[in-house]
C-alpha cells in the first residue's frame, strides 16, 4: 500500500525550491560558482534598541594617545549595531593622582595628604555669564573657574571606528602626555587612568567607565577610589531621578571623574568638586555659617549658608531648600555603607583626608574660634589630635540612637476593670535593666513620653471616636494624673481613671497594642572627648516644657496581642502591609517627626482625625500627611530637581498597598477649599490626599458618578451613601502605571 503524506504550504515551498535546484543542476553549469558570503551579524540597530549597555573591553596609552575598545549590547546580550560618531557620544579621560595640598606660607606652611583624587585631563576655563546671575542673589561670588569636560566623538572625523559587529574603537582627541593648560596634569603610566563614555539616545542614556594601569595593563589590584555605591543613593532616590546634565550622566564613576577638585561654577564661585558638592547639597536647609553680627543671626550666631549652583543655561539651583531626611544628619553610614559587598574603598571616609567634606557641611566658620581663611580642618580634627576627628564627632552624634535601639518596654498586669484600663510598665536599657524616672524625657510640650493603647489594629484604618483618639489613648509617664512611679522597682503604673479614655463595650477578640513612644536622655558630645552616656534630664528653669538635654526614642516594637481578659500570649492579627516601613526608615533613619519607633503613625493619624486649624484646616490623617510631606517631592519644595519622585508609588508602598476598594467602611475627614469640614468616601479620600488642590470639575464628576462621596456631613453620612466602583478600572497595576512606575 502506498503511504499518504500531507504537506503544508511551507513544506511545499521548500520541496519546490529543492526540485527546482535539482532540475537546474541537471542542466549543467553556465560558469564558475561564486564564493561564499560572510556570515551575517546577529544584532539590533541602535535606533530601534529598547535598551543598550556599553562595556569597555580594553584601553591603552601610546605616546600620550589614548585608545579604547568597547561593545554595545541590549538587555538580552544581543549586539547593538549602527552606532556612529554623530550620535550624541562623548568620552572623558581622568587620572587618579596622589594629591598633597599645602596650607599656609613660608615656615608656617603645612602639607596635607588628600590621598588619591581624580583629575580630568580635559578642562576649560569659564568666565561668569552676567546674564545668568539674577539681581540681588546672595551666597555667591562670581569668578573665573576651571571646569572638567568631555570630548564629542563628532568633533573628529577619524577617531571613531565601527567594527560592524557591535564592537567599536575610539582614539581620544586629547593627548595626555603634556597637559599644561588650563590645568596642569602630569601623566604617569603607574597611575590608574579612567576612560568614561556617555551616550544619550532619545529614550535613555548609557554610561560606562574603564579603570586600568597603563604600565602593566592591569584592571584589578590597582589604586582605586571607590567610596560610595550608587545603590546607597537609591535608598532615597529613584534611579531615573538622579540622571543629571539633561539626563545624560547616570553613573557615579562618570560624575566623580568630572567633578574634580579643580572644578567650580563660575556664576556662583562655588566648588563643584564631587565630595564638596554632594555634602553641601545634602546639608540643605541646615547649612549655616557663623556670623553673630548679622541681623539674621539665630541665638547661636548662625545665618543660613545655602549651597547654590547656576550652571549651564542659567537658573539658580538653591540647595538651601533641600530637606535632608536622614536624622541625625551626622550619621555618615546613611551613604557610606561599609562591610560585606561594600565598595572597595568604603572606609576611606574614616581616613581624615578630606577637609573638603568638612567645609562642605560646616563651612569655614562653624564656630567663633575658627579662622575662616584656614581650611586645614585635619590639623586639629584627627584621632589623638586637639579636637575630635570626624569619625569621633559623627559617632558621638549617633551613639544615643544606637543605644536606644536596644531599649525596650516591659508591660505587665494589663487589665480592664469596668471602664478603667490599668497596667505596669518598665523602660529597660540595652542591658535589660530598668531606667529610672529622672532619665525619662518629655522632648517637647506636645511630644511627651507616653504609652498608647489601641485596638482594632488589624484593620487598615482603625476608627476612633472623640473619646478614643490618640490624645485620649495616650498616657504620659510623667503625668501624675494617670501615672504613679515606684522608685524601688523603677516601675510606672498607669491608671486611666482620670483620663478621657472611652473603651469599647467589648474588647474580647480584638487585636490591641501597647506602643511606647518614650524617649530617654543622654549626655551629648561636644568640646574635647566627652562620653556619650545616659544622664538625668534637665529642663529650662523659666520654661519647664523645654528640654535642655539630648534625647532619643526607644526602638521597641509595640506589644500586640488578642484581648482575652486573661493574658497577652495570643498574638494580634497582623495589619495588612500598606507601606513598607523599612523604606521609610531607610530614608529617615532614626527620626521622622515624633515617637520615632519605626513607623506606627497610622495608629494615631487615622482618617477621621481632626483638622489642623493652624495649617488652614487641612487633614491630619497619615495618608494626607505622608503624601503632602513637602520633602517627598522636591519639585514643589522649590528645588525643581525632582530627585525624589513621589509619584512612583513603590517608593513607599508594598505591592498590594495601593489596592482600592479594600476599606468601604472608611470615611475621611477633610477641609474643603474654604477650610470647612467635609467627609469623603474611602477611595476618593485616598486620591484627594494628593489631588484635591488640582481636582477639576470633570474629575469631581468622575468620582461622584462612580459612587464616591465628596460632600459628606459626617462619617455616617458617607458610609450610608458611598457605592464606590473605582477598583473596577483602577487596579494596582493601573494606579502604578499612571503614577510613573
Amino acid at each position: 500500500m502506498m503511504k499518504q503524506f500531507n504537506f503544508n504550504a511551507a513544506t511545499k515551498a521548500v520541496l519546490g525550491a529543492g526540485l527546482l535546484s535539482f532540475a537546474l543542476i541537471g542542466c549543467g553549469s553556465d560558469g564558475d560558482d561564486g564564493s561564499n558570503g560572510e556570515d551575517g551579524i546577529i544584532g539590533v540597530n541602535i535606533d530601534s534598541a529598547k535598551s543598550v549597555n556599553a562595556v569597555f573591553t580594553s584601553a591603552k596609552v601610546e605616546n600620550g594617545a589614548v585608545f579604547v575598545d568597547f561593545k554595545l549590547e541590549d538587555g538580552n546580550g544581543v549586539a547593538v549595531l549602527g552606532l556612529t560618531k554623530d550620535h550624541d557620544l562623548r568620552f572623558g579621560i581622568a587620572q587618579l593622582t596622589h594629591e598633597v595640598r599645602t596650607f599656609g606660607e613660608g615656615e608656617e606652611a603645612v602639607e596635607f595628604d588628600r590621598g588619591f583624587q581624580w583629575q580630568a585631563y580635559i578642562n576649560t576655563e569659564k568666565t561668569p555669564n552676567e546674564d545668568w546671575i539674577p539681581d540681588g542673589e546672595t551666597n555667591i561670588n562670581p569668578s573665573n573657574q576651571f571646569q572638567a569636560n568631555v570630548e564629542k566623538a563628532s568633533s573628529c572625523e577619524t577617531c571613531f571606528v565601527d567594527n560592524k559587529d557591535g564592537t567599536y574603537s575610539y582614539t581620544f582627541q586629547q593627548n595626555v602626555s603634556n597637559v599644561t593648560s588650563p590645568v596642569e596634569v602630569v601623566y604617569s603610566a603607574e597611575n590608574t587612568q579612567r576612560a568614561t563614555l556617555e551616550l544619550e539616545l532619545p529614550s535613555f542614556a548609557v554610561n560606562a567607565h574603564f579603570d586600568w594601569q597603563p604600565s602593566t595593563g592591569l584592571t584589578e589590584d590597582i589604586q582605586s577610589r571607590d567610596v560610595v555605591s550608587i545603590y546607597a543613593c537609591y535608598t532615597c532616590h529613584q534611579p531615573d531621578s538622579i540622571a543629571f546634565h539633561g539626563g545624560r550622566r547616570i553613573d557615579l564613576e562618570n560624575c566623580a571623574s568630572c567633578h574634580t577638585g579643580t572644578s567650580g561654577d563660575p556664576e556662583t564661585g562655588n566648588s563643584v568638586d564631587f565630595t564638596y558638592m554632594i555634602h553641601a547639597i545634602h546639608k540643605g536647609d541646615a547649612r549655616t555659617t557663623y556670623a553673630p553680627d548679622s541681623p539674621d543671626a539665630d541665638e547661636k550666631g548662625n545665618i543660613p549658608a545655602p549651597y547654590k549652583v547656576i550652571g549651564y543655561g542659567g537658573g539658580v539651583h538653591d540647595y538651601g531648600k533641600v530637606m535632608y531626611p536622614q536624622k541625625p544628619a551626622a550619621d555618615c553610614a546613611a551613604c557610606h555603607v561599609t562591610g560585606e559587598n561594600a565598595p572597595v574603598d568604603a572606609e576611606l571616609f574614616l581616613a581624615n583626608q578630606s577637609n573638603t567634606a568638612c567645609i562642605a557641611c560646616h563651612t569655614t566658620m562653624p564656630k567663633a574660634y575658627h579662622d575662616p581663611s584656614d581650611e586645614n580642618c585635619i590639623s586639629c580634627h584627627i584621632e589623638e589630635g586637639y579636637a575630635r576627628s570626624g569619625a569621633e564627632a559623627h559617632g558621638d552624634a549617633t551613639k544615643r540612637y544606637k543605644a536606644s535601639q536596644d531599649y525596650s518596654a516591659k508591660f505587665s498586669n494589663i487589665k480592664v476593670t469596668g471602664d478603667v484600663l490599668t497596667f505596669d510598665v518598665q523602660i529597660l536599657d540595652e542591658k535589660g535593666e530598668a531606667v529610672a524616672k529622672e532619665f525619662i524625657a518629655n522632648p517637647s510640650k506636645y511630644t511627651k513620653s507616653s504609652i498608647y493603647f489601641s485596638w482594632d489594629t488589624d484593620k487598615d484604618y482603625p476608627a476612633y471616636t472623640d473619646g478614643t483618639k490618640y490624645s485620649a489613648r495616650g498616657f504620659a509617664l510623667l503625668n501624675p494624673d494617670v501615672s504613679t512611679y515606684d522608685p524601688a522597682t523603677e516601675t510606672f503604673t498607669i491608671d486611666s481613671t482620670k483620663s478621657a479614655l472611652e473603651l469599647p463595650a467589648n474588647l474580647n477578640g480584638k487585636s490591641v497594642e501597647l506602643f511606647a513612644g518614650v524617649a530617654t536622655c543622654f549626655k551629648a558630645g561636644g568640646y574635647g572627648r566627652p562620653t556619650v552616656e545616659p544622664i538625668a534630664c534637665q529642663y529650662d528653669e523659666t520654661d519647664p516644657t523645654k528640654l535642655l538635654t539630648d534625647a532619643a526614642y526607644i526602638q521597641d516594637a509595640p506589644l500586640g496581642f488578642t484581648w482575652n481578659d486573661t493574658d497577652t500570649s495570643e498574638p494580634a492579627k497582623a495589619r495588612r502591609d500598606i507601606i513598607d516601613s523599612s523604606k521609610c526608615m531607610g530614608c529617615h533613619n532614626q527620626e521622622i517627626v515624633h515617637y520615632d519607633n519605626g513607623v506606627n503613625c497610622q495608629t494615631c493619624h487615622t482618617p477621621d482625625k481632626g483638622l489642623n486649624k493652624w495649617g488652614g484646616n487641612v487633614p491630619t490623617s497619615f495618608a494626607y500627611k505622608a503624601h503632602h510631606a513637602e520633602g517627598h517631592y522636591l519639585k514643589y519644595a522649590g528645588v525643581g530637581s525632582s530627585t525624589v519622585v513621589k509619584t512612583d508609588c513603590k517608593t513607599c508602598h508594598t505591592d498590594s498597598g495601593i489596592e482600592l476598594g479594600r476599606s468601604p467602611e472608611r470615611a475621611w475627614r477633610y477641609g474643603d477649599t474654604d477650610g470647612n469640614d467635609i467627609w469623603v468616601s474611602s477611595d476618593a479620600g485616598a486620591c484627594l490626599s494628593c489631588h484635591q488642590k488640582y481636582l477639576s470639575d470633570s474629575g469631581k464628576a468622575h468620582i461622584t458618578t462612580n459612587g464616591g462621596i465628596l460632600d459628606g456631613v459626617d462619617a455616617e453620612d458617607v458610609q450610608n451613601r458611598a457605592k464606590e466602583a473605582c477598583s473596577t478600572c483602577h487596579s494596582p497595576e493601573k494606579v502604578m502605571e499612571l503614577h510613573g512606575h
